[in-house]
């Protein structure tokens, strides 16, 4: 995968060279042409898994995107409005990831969307402890870290 990934890079800096625009419009163009290029060249490889990660990753980033923009918005209405709409809570996660990178990537994720704080993780690494500001029902905030965040880490880190 490492392989593939510099291959694309130094073919994106061909690209650079060889159009003579160095605008990051470029950069980004030439890597989505070589990476459909690498794909192609690729395709009967039992060994590509470059080319199913860099689409998952890149689902992931918009989802996140739009994760944090929900989040914003709830956090931002509270603030403005003088009603106390809050229901703090801590609610125990269970974690289906069961590597180190996986609870930190899910646990910094968590923490990065207003309004929620990964707080602890068990010893066992079975229970992530998050804070969050609207805990009305807490199995549909369970479901809803379990089948956003951590469905999509997972898909990234097999």
């Amino acid at each position: 995968m490492k392989s593939r990934f510099v291959s694309n890079l130094l073919l994106t800096f061909v690209w650079v060279a060889l159009t003579g625009d160095f605008s990051f419009q470029n950069y980004i163009f030439g890597f989505i042409v070589n990476f459909f290029i690498l794909w192609v060249i690729t395709r009967g490889n039992s060994d590509a898994r470059y080319f199913t990660i860099i689409p998952k990753l890149i689902a992931f980033f918009f989802f996140f995107l739009w994760e944090l923009f929900k989040a914003n918005l709830q956090v931002a209405y509270e603030v403005v409005t003088p009603n106390f709409g809050m229901k703090p809570g801590i609610v125990k996660v269970p974690l289906t990831i069961k590597s180190n990178l996986g609870i930190t990537f899910l646990a910094n994720m968590i923490s990065l969307t207003p309004g929620t704080l990964s707080l602890d993780v068990s010893n066992d690494k079975k229970v992530l402890y998050v804070h969050a500001m609207y805990v009305t029902d807490k199995e549909e905030f369970i479901n809803s870290i379990k089948n956003g965040f951590e469905k999509r880490i997972l898909e990234i880190l097999r």
